[in-house]
């Protein structure tokens, strides 16, 4: 005679909003914002998709809260270091984080509205600011200068091409180029030759442009 075998059933985990919003970050980091929609999402978490409406109104709403986690995984310094190793250091953090998730510059620039979240995280920037002696104006001013780069990211005027067009007509476009364009050109030829610049380094572009920032505050601020 056979022995029954007891089947235990696992609880069911709740799904909450916290849950559900992690699942959209996973979603994206996986397929990237295209991939986020409330059917798959519905997929993701193991439900139908009128049950995520319980804890989300629409894809608007799960954009700003998947805003929300992603601003809380910054960590901000503690307050001990000079104004601008904890500034450099958070605007690090956050580009730390938004490498981690490529996708969430641009649900960022589409906001209307901060998230509390961003707002929390701003404050604590220009907490570092105000602290450290610069006026309400002048913070004011440190924040559109860093504009986006505060957050980790920075708008490009241009994305390197991974490939140059070669051949003789290439050559030929290159030459004509030149004569119109000289600096231009010079400038593509060095960063497309071995023993040239070689390619952008996107990050060590943000380091320089950050610290030169960062010298420059503290000119401005030691001049008021």
């Amino acid at each position: 005679m056979g022995t029954r075998t007891r089947t235990i059933a696992r609880p069911r985990v709740p799904l909450r909003k916290d849950r559900v919003l992690r699942a959209a970050v996973a979603l994206a980091d996986r397929g990237g914002i295209e991939a986020l929609s409330m059917r798959k999402l519905a997929q993701e978490v193991g439900v139908e998709p009128m049950s995520l409406y319980n804890h989300v109104r629409d894809k608007e709403d799960v954009l700003d809260g998947i805003v929300d986690v992603v601003i809380s995984e910054i960590e901000v310094p503690s307050s001990g270091d000079d104004w601008k190793t904890s500034l450099r250091q958070t605007v690090m953090a956050a580009r730390k984080v938004l490498l981690r998730h490529p996708w969430a510059p641009r649900v960022l620039e589409s906001r209307k509205n901060p998230s509390l979240a961003t707002l929390q995280y701003f404050e604590s920037v220009m907490a570092i600011l105000r602290r450290s002696g610069f006026s309400v104006e002048m913070t004011h001013h440190a924040l559109h200068v860093l504009g986006s780069r505060v957050l980790g990211f920075t708008q490009e005027l241009f994305k390197d091409s991974d490939e140059m067009a070669s051949g003789p007509e290439a050559a030929a476009m290159f030459a004509q180029m030149a004569n119109t364009l000289p600096y231009g050109m010079e400038m593509a030829m060095a960063v497309s030759h071995e023993g040239g610049l070689g390619g952008c380094d996107d990050d060590v572009e943000f380091e320089i442009a950050l610290d030169l920032i960062l010298d420059g505050l503290e000119r401005l601020r030691d001049a008021a």
